[in-house]
């Protein structure tokens, strides 16, 4: 929010006159500092949470693209800014490398790198269904078909097992078998109407494959991946949780344009994440922030 909106909404809220930019430059500042130790205990917490959902995006930042790193739970969120979208940034922000839960994400190379956590897919986000509807619409391959069905089939057993029963962990081994021969099958058969490209002579490099090829691929090597939420109740189908935390940022992004300063994006980043935590955890934004400045913030609930 512009400082001159900030202005107009303390005048409204309190009834005085409003500070002045200087004073709100200088309180942004002194809310940064403030809160470097709750931004560790929120890493803290994700590290050592069951699942974790994760997810980035690109940001302004003084005309060059740069990348917040969204790591979350349903009462944590950190946002993570750094000038790189691999590993380097997730190395350097810290909470990866000592996560040891199931990492909910849409497939991204930096985060394949992790083998100290197990690994989850989201079916959506990972573009699984999209990509499936692709092939069955345009190129007519009914296998895609078949398996949009089937990972849709799993969607629904495993709500209908909740339902039945609330400490159930995964569906019955019967119905695991069933599904995993299913899949195999579609996989199969999926190779089939997808060959592999013909070799090429006198060009360097594997040829390219075509879409269908690379998705059927992906999904065979990634099938335990992809099923895991079948195996695990704790694992939602999607990866919403991640989706929905960074769509602040995009709004962000799409109301103000840019940040004209990477410091300007560190503190946004910071103090955001300890909004939304506050929020997620029910408590009260305002005395939340009231507190950092008698250094007495919101100490966020956090696993173990």
């Amino acid at each position: 929010m512009p400082y001159d909106r900030t202005r107009e909404l303390l005048i409204d809220l309190f009834g005085r006159p409003a500070p002045g930019v200087g004073t709100l430059h200088s309180a942004l500042g002194a809310g940064f500092e403030g809160l470097a130790g709750v931004e560790e205990r929120i890493k803290e917490g994700l590290r050592h949470s069951e699942v974790g959902h994760l997810d980035e995006t690109g940001l302004r930042v003084s005309e060059r693209r740069m990348w917040v790193h969204v790591a979350c739970t349903a009462t944590l969120r950190h946002y993570g800014l750094h000038s790189k979208r691999g590993s380097e940034a997730t190395e350097e922000i810290g909470i990866l490398p000592s996560f040891g839960g199931v990492a909910m994400h849409d497939g991204w190379a930096a985060y394949r790198n992790y083998e100290g956590c197990s690994h989850a897919l989201c079916q959506r986000s990972c573009h699984h269904l999209r990509e499936l509807t692709f092939l069955e619409e345009e190129h007519k391959q009914r296998w895609a078909g078949e398996m949009k069905k089937l990972l849709l089939r799993i969607e629904r057993s495993v709500g209908e097992a909740q339902a039945k029963d609330p400490w159930a962990r995964s569906l019955s081994s019967e119905e695991l078998k069933e599904h995993e021969r299913s899949y195999r099958r579609l996989i199969k058969s999926g190779l089939q109407a997808n060959p592999p490209p013909a070799e090429r002579r006198g060009k360097r490099g594997p040829p390219k494959q075509s879409k269908g090829r690379n998705l059927v691929e992906r999904l065979g090597k990634d099938r335990e991946w992809v099923l895991r939420f079948m195996h695990d109740f704790r694992l939602p189908f999607d990866n919403n949780q991640a989706e929905r935390d960074v769509r602040m940022i995009k709004v962000k992004q799409k109301i103000s344009g840019s940040f004209r300063t990477e410091r300007g994006a560190e503190r946004f980043c910071r103090i955001r994440s300890y909004i939304s935590t506050v929020r997620k955890q029910g408590g009260n934004v305002l005395g939340a922030l009231e507190g950092v400045f008698k250094a007495k913030p919101f100490i966020p609930a956090i696993p173990g």
